[in-house]
């Protein structure tokens, strides 16, 4: 069992030609994926050495178990904001607590299938808190760009923007030279070298001419925060109470909720690249298990890195094994390189984080979906601003909220209701909605096209129009039901009403119903109550059985001929009429 868990389909023909495509890619994602590990770890509010720490443990779990073959697991810049609260909040040891916590969350999604949910979440929202995380990660990076001195790290936005005015004076020139170095190498490398990593060319290139040319004139992450350890932390199982489980469950689900999106995002993103298929509820597994192992070893969570994914795919990578090596080569210069790690301007992670948070900010896409005009704008822009001024778990509830509310009122609007007659000049008598008022109007059968989800955001609008349209008691309501998809106890409820008031004086016939609203009536008790005889597959069907129950008194003489039958009918009930009148006239 565990061998086909590790060793399924995806290593099937594995050659030694594959082996050397996933060492390059492995190696090359590996060497990217150091500078984003203490860029993200320092950006969450923690040492850089946890970010490694993460990359190395998280990285080789998330491939060995994930659910997709190029899948590149690590820090994120998503989660920076999160962690950061957490931090400022509850302290480092609760996050490593809340990451654990959000792993055995992960873990349980996937081992119940809920992978599939993640795509139900709509994407104004997504790109609503990803465009706002981005925001606040570009900011914050403002302070180490600019060497400014004295700052605070704020947990909320607005104190953070307050904090950089306060202490706009001490602007650092040597830091600024550093940043801008650093910048112009992330830019230039891709263009002149495309295969060599932008950011790791920038920070060394930068960290070197600051260490030469203007050496302790900038903060550094030996200044800032120690030396970086050239070992793996030991083992440590964080204290769990019952009470931090209560106080950290709700960072721990905004963790594994955000953690999903990511990874599930990346996930797609790689079957987009490779035409291949990944498996959504083993990628949460593996996910969860990463971040269940990970803060056991001194890590912060960890999701699906897209542009470590996307850069994986491109370095040729043919299975799993790309993202073991990376991490492998991660521990490897975490054992060598560690101590010079230390040496590494502020002013040098600035400009990396702030092309990350460049990156994922989808710009294009926001201001798209910005001049549309529409509610899924709204959506947007709520979520958006919830994410940069308050926190991204008030933003998604609120931007999931009012996206569904918008769903309903939209799925509510779909619903038509309209009268309906043959159209006798057709030559099927085709039946169609009429324009009131109509002369043709038949005094006795009542026809409604019925189209749209009959559901709670629709019901009571269903009821009313029916009711409101008809001024009168007709022999027979005949609703044609075959555009009704959906119905819930909702609409099931306001569609008893309709059934009780017309049903005293006349017959309600049904005509097309599908299976589901079928099943609800008679789950509901209404099937059996408007009665088997009167359902129809065929309208045609339904209008015959309906002619047998008009009253031929009132058909006597009638003008407005509404169905084929109505001259035929109209002339016998007249002749029945007279025949009576006379027999009455002899007695």
């Amino acid at each position: 069992m565990f061998n086909k868990l590790l060793f399924s389909e995806r290593f099937e023909s594995y050659s030694l030609q594959d082996f050397q495509k996933d060492f390059i890619s492995g190696l090359i994602v590996g060497v990217i994926a150091i500078p984003l590990g203490m860029a993200f770890a320092i950006a969450s509010g923690v040492k850089p050495e946890h970010g490694i720490y993460t990359t190395i443990i998280a990285g080789i779990l998330i491939s060995l178990f994930g659910g997709s073959r190029f899948q590149i697991g690590g820090p994120t810049g998503a989660f920076i904001p999160i962690l950061f609260g957490v931090v400022i909040t509850y302290g480092f040891e609760n996050l490593l607590i809340a990451g654990f916590m959000a792993g055995i969350i992960l873990l349980l999604m996937g081992i119940f299938k809920l992978g599939s949910l993640i795509k139900y979440i709509p994407r104004p929202v997504t790109i609503g808190f990803t465009t706002g995380i981005a925001v606040i990660i570009f900011v914050g990076q403002i302070p180490n760009f600019l060497g400014l001195s004295g700052v605070k790290n704020q947990e909320y936005f607005i104190d953070n923007v307050k904090e950089i005015w306060l202490h706009i004076c001490s602007i650092n020139l040597f830091s600024i030279l550093t940043a801008f170095i650093c910048f112009l190498m992330i830019m230039l490398t891709p263009k002149l070298f495309p295969k060599v990593p932008g950011p790791l060319i920038g920070l060394v290139v930068s960290t070197l001419v600051a260490s030469f040319f203007f050496p302790s004139k900038v903060a550094t992450i030996g200044s800032t925060y120690g030396g970086i350890p050239s070992q793996l932390p030991s083992f440590h199982f964080p204290e769990v109470t019952f009470e931090k489980i209560q106080l950290l469950m709700k960072p721990a689900f905004v963790i594994a909720i955000l953690g999903a999106i990511e990874s599930l995002l990346s996930a797609v993103v790689a079957d987009g690249m490779t035409n291949k298929k990944h498996n959504s509820n083993r990628e949460l597994v593996g996910q969860g298990i990463a971040n269940i192992v990970t803060p056991l070893f001194g890590g912060i969570p960890a999701t699906g890195a897209i542009a470590r994914t996307a850069t994986n795919i491109k370095s040729g990578a043919v299975s799993p094994l790309s993202g073991i090596i990376h991490g492998v080569v991660v521990l490897i210069v975490l054992l060598l390189f560690a101590p010079f790690a230390s040496k590494i301007p502020l002013a040098s992670m600035a400009p990396i984080l702030m092309v990350v948070a460049w990156n994922m900010s989808e710009r294009h896409v926001f201001i798209h979906l910005l001049k549309t005009k529409t509610g899924d704008s709204f959506v947007l822009l709520t979520t958006f601003l919830l994410t940069v001024f308050i926190n991204l778990t008030v933003a998604v509830q609120a931007g999931l909220v009012l996206a569904v509310i918008i769903f309903i009122k939209r799925m509510s609007d779909i619903m038509v209701i309209k009268k309906a007659l043959p159209n006798l000049e057709h030559k099927n008598n085709k039946i169609e909605s009429l324009i009131e008022p109509n002369p043709r109007t038949c005094p006795q059968i009542s026809i409604y096209n019925i189209e749209g989800p009959l559901f709670f955001g629709a019901a009571q609008s269903f009821e009313q129009s029916i009711m409101n349209t008809i001024n009168y008691k007709p022999k027979v309501l005949l609703l044609r039901m075959g555009k009704v998809p959906f119905m819930d106890t909702t609409g099931a409820s306001n569609f008893s009403s309709i059934v009780n008031h017309f049903s005293k004086n006349g017959t309600v016939i049904i005509s097309g119903i599908k299976e589901q609203p079928k099943q609800v009536l008679q789950k509901m008790g209404l099937y059996d109550q408007i009665g088997e005889e009167n359902f129809f597959a065929h309208t045609g069907d339904a209008i015959d059985y309906a002619l047998t129950k008009l009253d031929r008194d009132i058909c006597a003489g009638c003008k407005r001929f509404a169905f084929n039958e109505c001259h035929a009918l109209s002339k016998e009930s007249k002749i029945e009429r007279e025949h009576t009148h006379s027999t009455v006239t002899q007695y």
